[in-house]
């Protein structure tokens, strides 16, 4: 493991718990004394840069950004721009029940290794560098949102997992944009097979009633226009499934925001 994994998850920790005087001072003297002992390097290469947290000029190139023109519904990618508001095919002929969704890069290459290594081995702090690509996609998205929830996990898996990576990016989008975070607003009732290798249909089933707003989180979900967080989009059957539950909850709408999307054969218009 990199020296500088855990003692920069540490700072992590304790800077995500805010404060402020003394508590803020220390917090940057802490900081730069550890730039100085350990500075900064991407956090993909591990080559020296700027700031921690970030990519160097390298890494960044080898992510493919998603960026306008683009479906106003869907946030699919366009190979030209056809005018404000534009739809895709897509989201003419089976709209979503979610208002738009809104995604960082698509879900190749370097943008998939992130992912891979966030998840599936224990790199969390990757959890901030994450959250800050997302937050490029939702400017558009975080003027009308009130509240950020992450798609959770069922207990079962945290179990396992230890973590909920839907969470670590949703807790680096509100910082980066002031919106409150609540991760129990949604809660995950059934315990759901992995999507990996099903079909659309197979997976719509999956999730199908997997969702649910607790008793508990109804008042702080009703009259709320969500920004729903996840770390990648595929077929939409999660966020959907999802979606459905946050407006059986009383959500007056629902935005999807996520760092990657799968450009499915077929559906991407570059």
């Amino acid at each position: 493991m990199d020296p500088h994994t855990p003692i920069r998850r540490l700072f992590d920790r304790a800077h995500a718990g805010g404060g402020s005087g003394l508590v803020a001072g220390a917090a940057r003297l802490f900081r730069r004394g550890l730039d100085f002992v350990l500075p900064p390097v991407c956090s993909q290469c591990r080559i020296p840069v700027a700031e921690p947290h970030s990519l160097c000029a390298s890494c960044w190139a080898d992510l493919r950004l998603i960026e306008r023109p683009y479906c106003e519904r869907l946030g699919i990618p366009f190979g030209y721009d056809l005018g404000p508001g534009a739809l895709s095919a897509e989201a003419i002929a089976d709209p979503p029940p979610f208002d738009k969704a809104r995604a960082a890069v698509l879900y190749e290459g370097m943008a998939a290794e992130l992912v891979h290594r966030l998840k599936y081995q224990d790199r969390t702090e990757l959890g901030r560098l994450i959250g800050r690509l997302t937050a490029r996609a939702g400017t558009d998205l975080f003027p009308r949102a009130g509240l950020i929830v992450p798609v959770p996990l069922h207990p079962s898996r945290l179990l396992t997992r230890k973590f909920n990576q839907s969470q670590l990016i949703a807790a680096e989008l509100g910082r980066q944009c002031g919106l409150p975070v609540d991760p129990l607003a949604l809660a995950r009732i059934k315990a759901t097979d992995r999507q990996v290798g099903l079909n659309p249909r197979e997976r719509a089933e999956n999730v199908a009633g997997a969702f649910q707003v607790p008793p508990a989180a109804k008042a702080r979900v009703a009259g709320m226009h969500i920004l729903l967080v996840d770390d990648v989009l595929t077929t939409g059957a999660t966020v959907k499934a999802a979606t459905r539950a946050l407006k059986r909850g009383g959500a007056t709408g629902v935005d999807v925001i996520t760092f990657a999307r799968v450009a499915a054969a077929g559906t991407l218009h570059i």
